[in-house]
């Protein structure tokens, strides 16, 4: 067995400024280290790959990463990385939102983009909250929950975004925590090698504005809520939010399927174009 990398440098970008630009606990620094340790076992190169942010805590990892980047407009991130894939299918194409920017703004892009299994990994780091812009209620804010904008607790349902992604048609859906920074990799690795519309939430931790209007008292505190939460799932089993005691939450592989992708269909709609072309 070879011995696990424990340094990614050629991955990021030497002209950024270390420690990065997020608060003390946050999850996206151990996030990012998942992703480049995943996108390293892949066997694309770094120009093969093309890393896709929309705007908030999340979209700020494009900025350390080097690879081929774009830092794009609020919910708009899946759009941009559609028409990538559209005019370089041979790219991969890694999208990563927070739960806000996926659900909110670009709600209805998450949910076209599932519909038509647009073959891009979309990864959606869910701290329940709007981090960056001072901690507003999101479509990830659990009820109840007290933020800036919901100052006697949030009166509505948050998405469950695996759910969403799973109706909607995607081809590959999973969730995993910070805290289970293995299992992380794993599916972030799954994923990338999935053709079609592929999901990952990944369940973080904002100790800043979610957190402490919370009652947690340290960013421990919360990725100990995520171990103590958390319930492992075998993909063949059909186990939603609903089948778990109180408070648990469901994370791994939720739906692992192989309908074709709309890059696939479009290959195959193009190829028969030009038979019926050349048989006039």
């Amino acid at each position: 067995m070879t011995e696990e990398r424990q340094d990614f440098y050629e991955y990021l970008r030497d002209t950024k400024k270390f420690p990065s630009v997020w608060c003390p606990g946050c999850g996206m620094g151990i996030f990012v280290r998942a992703l480049i340790s995943a996108i390293d076992k892949s066997g694309y190169s770094q120009d093969e790959i093309v890393l896709v942010s929309g705007i908030g805590c999340s979209g700020r990892a494009t900025a350390y990463l080097d690879f081929c980047t774009l830092h794009t407009t609020h919910g708009r991130a899946l759009t941009f990385s559609t028409g990538l894939k559209l005019a370089n299918p041979k790219l991969k194409i890694i999208t990563i939102m927070g739960d806000g920017d996926a659900l909110a703004i670009g709600g209805n892009h998450f949910i076209h983009a599932a519909r038509r299994n647009m073959d891009i990994t979309a990864i959606v780091i869910n701290n329940s909250i709007y981090g960056m812009t001072g901690g507003q209620v999101s479509p990830g804010t659990p009820q109840g929950t007290i933020t800036t904008t919901s100052p006697y607790g949030n009166l509505e349902n948050p998405f469950d975004i695996c759910e969403l992604a799973k109706v909607v048609g995607s081809n590959f859906v999973a969730r995993s925590t910070v805290f289970n920074v293995y299992l992380m990799e794993k599916l972030i690795s799954q994923a990338i090698k999935k053709k079609g519309f592929s999901v990952v939430e990944i369940i973080s931790q904002c100790p800043v504005h979610y957190g402490k209007r919370s009652g947690f008292k340290s960013a421990v505190e919360m990725l100990e809520w995520q171990r103590d939460n958390a319930v492992m799932i075998n993909k063949s089993q059909e186990t939603g939010q609903q089948d778990l005691p109180p408070g648990k939450f469901p994370i791994g592989v939720m739906v692992d399927r192989e309908a074709k992708s709309y890059i696939e269909r479009l290959e195959e709609f193009n190829n028969k174009q030009r038979e019926k072309a050349n048989a006039l």
